[in-house]
C-alpha cells in the first residue's frame, strides 16, 4: 500500500502533502475498506494491492462450515445454517468496513460468531422457537456502539436454531506467568 503511494508521489500523481496525508491514513486505518479507498484513484481495479471479494456466501447445510484465520469479511455477507453449523472466527479477520452486516438464515442450526474485544455485535431479526441464551457480548438493537468501534450487525431470520456470540476469555495463567517473570 505504502509502496503504491510512494510510486504515485514519485510519478507526480500525488503531491508530497497528499502522500504524507494518505500514508498517515494508511497507518491508522482499521479496515480494508479504508485502505482500498486511499488508492482507488491511483490504479485500475486489477492493479490494486488489496482486492475485496464479496461474492461467496457461507453455508452450513446439513453439515459444518468454518471461516477462521486471516480472511476478509466483506461489508455484507450472506450466511446460512440450515440443520447445520456455521462458525465465523473474527479474531484474525480483516473487516472491509467499520460496519459489517451479516444476513443470516438459521433453521434448526447454529451460527456461532467468535469475536475479539473491541468489536461490537448487534443481533436483530425475527426468531421463533429459539433459545435466547448464549448471546454473550451481543448488544440489543438500538444500543449505539462507541464511536470508532467496528460493529458486526447480524440480521438473522431464526427458526428452531440459535445465534451464539462468543468472546474468547484470556487465560488467567498466562497473565499470572507474565507478572511473575517481571
Amino acid at each position: 500500500m505504502i509502496a503504491l503511494l510512494t510510486e504515485a508521489a514519485g510519478d507526480g500523481r500525488l503531491t508530497l502533502g497528499e502522500h504524507s496525508e494518505r500514508a498517515e491514513r494508511a497507518y491508522s486505518a482499521r479496515t480494508l475498506g479504508e485502505l482500498a479507498a486511499l488508492t482507488a484513484d491511483l490504479a485500475v481495479a486489477s492493479a490494486q494491492p488489496i482486492r475485496l471479494d464479496t461474492r461467496k456466501p457461507v453455508a452450513g447445510i446439513f453439515g459444518r462450515e468454518r471461516r477462521d484465520g486471516r480472511w476478509v469479511v466483506p461489508e455484507r455477507l450472506a450466511v446460512s445454517a440450515i440443520f447445520g453449523e456455521v462458525v465465523l472466527d473474527m479474531r484474525e479477520a480483516l473487516l472491509q468496513s467499520q460496519r459489517v452486516t451479516l444476513l443470516a438464515t438459521v433453521m434448526g442450526g447454529t451460527l456461532q460468531l467468535i469475536v475479539p474485544d473491541g468489536v461490537a455485535v448487534e443481533v436483530t431479526g425475527p426468531a421463533a422457537l429459539t433459545r435466547k441464551s448464549g448471546q454473550a457480548g451481543a448488544k440489543a438493537a438500538g444500543a449505539p456502539a462507541a464511536a470508532g468501534t467496528p460493529v458486526i450487525e447480524v440480521r438473522a431470520l431464526t427458526f428452531c436454531g440459535r445465534v451464539k456470540v462468543v468472546r474468547p476469555r484470556r487465560s488467567r495463567w498466562r497473565g499470572a506467568l507474565s507478572r511473575r517473570r517481571s
